[in-house]
């Protein structure tokens, strides 16, 4: 088992600019994906960015080709730092059906192996539950044993590999 309320999934508004930044900075030093962020990648700047994940926050709102999605930051309240992100999508298109699934996240490099996906991911599960979603779908790279074992220990099956370029996509129902 996990240790458990250690973090709190928040979405980012204004005043995360530093940390998250930060956050995104640290991955590209690191060379390691960007997953769960909501595109914080590729945007150009802070204020675009949180635009993005706003507009995807809203049906209404939601770009052509998107769905609905929540971006949360997964922070310790111990010291209010952004250990992670997440990334819930509301519903699936045929692209996040075959491989992304409802959730996507990622944990700072500097803050792997102490446990912290396992909880984020358990927080997450939480908002689907909460949203009224049953079943949910969360997705890694079969050379990501560290993922596969982290949605594992939230209750994922797997229920087959699909292949992604050059990659293979496992693809794991967590009942709720």
């Amino acid at each position: 088992m996990f240790q458990k309320d250690r973090l709190v999934l928040l979405e980012p508004n204004e005043s995360n600019q530093r940390q998250v930044m930060e956050y995104r900075q640290e991955f590209l030093d690191d060379g390691s994906n960007l997953d769960g962020t909501g595109g914080l990648g590729g945007a150009q700047d802070y204020s675009q960015w949180l635009e993005n994940i706003r507009a995807c926050s809203q049906k209404e709102t939601c770009p052509p080709g998107l769905v609905t999605a929540t971006q949360y930051l997964a922070v310790r309240k111990e010291d209010g730092c952004v250990v992670g992100m997440v990334n819930f999508r509301h519903t699936l298109n045929q692209e996040l059906l075959a491989h992304g699934g409802h959730i996507g996240y990622s944990i700072r490099p500097s803050q792997r192996q102490k446990g912290y996906a396992k909880e984020a991911l358990a927080l997450a599960l939480e908002e689907c539950r909460q949203h009224g979603l049953e079943k949910v779908l969360v997705t890694c790279n079969k050379t990501n044993l560290a993922s596969a074992k982290t949605i594992l220990a939230n209750g994922g099956l797997l229920e087959n590999e699909l292949p992604h370029g050059e990659h293979i996509t496992q693809r794991y129902w967590v009942t709720l």
